[in-house]
């Protein structure tokens, strides 16, 4: 699939490689879907590739990708990573091999990582599978001319010391923005939005913290209503109503939506509540809330993330559910300090989360200035 050029007979070609597709909805392939609209407007095409190991297998797939890949020498190739893009059991040796070929036919070839670190593990088979995993991505940082993170390096256990070759540029959301006056969005109940939910026993805790925060923001500020919606939203019906059976909480829960749905939803809210895994710039359900300048309440430390730090979101400590309430609660009762993290998320979603920003730090890093805007 290709994404289709706003200007005329684009100067410059950036071939984005893509693996496994995921379902039923694939945040990488709309990363490259709306980076490629931004790089168009600016004279460059971002041509989507696709490498179908999954239904030829391996070696048809690798030797289609040599065929084609011939015709790109001395062009960018940005290998979309995330591990389970590049296999089927989350141990991706598959996209060394195609960085190899990129390398032998003479491409300038560039990772985005957007997958580059683990999540919280348990057992000791997923710790040695994150382990080769790591490796795995040194591996394809040594081969790259550019890496790309989604987050800041700092945050990166398997770089190098010093890495001279990697850059972080945020990721932008895959929906509309709405950065609207909110001053007066002063609604008779207070809404909070959660935009998907994690399958598995993550997703149960997910349930439980979203659950305890909801209950102690009705509990102090009376009628409390709540948006659920997005991936695993569905799946999670029965055990969201169960956990908050009796609260009085209002609650109306829906699946996947289509963007322009999503970004309505969100701006009709007062705050995004994120509580799956810690607040990164690398979560398109998290800079979604930006991108309608939303304020968002969730888990982190401040002054890990610079583009965060600038975004009108309030951190607490991970997994600390009693400051998370409190924490909800206060932005809700208080339209002064939610109209301030509005603004904060209004700047971050410019200076940070913009595509047509995102576009320009992927030209910067790749040396192709000079492409018309």
């Amino acid at each position: 699939m290709e994404s289709t050029p706003v200007a005329a007979s684009p100067a410059k070609t950036i071939h984005a490689l893509l693996g496994r597709r995921d379902a039923p909805t694939d945040g990488v392939v709309d990363f490259c879907d709306f980076l490629g609209d931004a790089l168009a407007a600016r004279g460059i095409c971002l041509e989507t590739v696709q490498v179908p190991w999954v239904d030829h297998g391996w070696p048809r797939a690798l030797r289609s990708l040599r065929e084609a890949s011939e015709d790109w020498r001395g062009e960018w190739v940005l290998l979309q990573y995330s591990a389970l893009a590049w296999s089927r059991r989350g141990f991706p040796v598959g996209a060394i091999r195609v960085a190899r070929i990129l390398q032998r036919n003479g491409a300038h070839v560039g990772v985005i990582f957007h997958d580059a670190v683990g999540f919280e593990i348990r057992r000791l088979y997923d710790r040695a599978r994150l382990r080769i995993q790591y490796m795995i991505m040194r591996n394809l940082y040594d081969r790259s001319e550019r890496s790309i993170l989604t987050i800041p390096p700092e945050s990166v256990d398997w770089l190098p010391p010093n890495p001279s070759r990697v850059t972080f540029i945020p990721i932008g959301a895959n929906i509309p923005e709405f950065l609207g006056d909110r001053s007066a969005s002063d609604r008779a109940v207070p809404t909070i939005a959660v935009f998907s939910i994690t399958g598995g026993e993550s997703g149960n805790t997910e349930i439980q913290d979203i659950a305890f925060a909801a209950r102690r923001a009705r509990e102090r500020l009376g009628a409390v209503r709540l948006e659920v919606f997005g991936r695993g939203a569905e799946n999670a019906r029965a055990r969201l109503e169960r956990a908050l059976e009796g609260s009085g909480v209002a609650l109306r829960l829906r699946g996947i939506l289509p963007a322009e749905e999503i970004t309505r939803t969100l701006a009709g809210s007062d705050v995004l509540l994120f509580v799956r895994g810690l607040a990164a710039s690398r979560r398109g359900t998290f800079v979604s809330g930006i991108a309608c300048g939303l304020p968002i309440i969730g888990y982190g430390e401040a002054g890990v993330d610079p583009a965060i730090d600038a975004a009108g979101v309030q951190l607490v400590p991970w997994h600390d559910i009693e400051r998370l309430a409190e924490t909800l609660t206060q932005v809700l009762a208080d339209s002064n300090l939610r109209r301030q993290l509005h603004k904060r998320s209004v700047i971050a979603q410019t200076e940070y989360y913009s595509w047509d920003k995102i576009a320009g730090r992927y030209i910067e890093v790749l040396g192709l200035g000079g492409a018309a805007r």
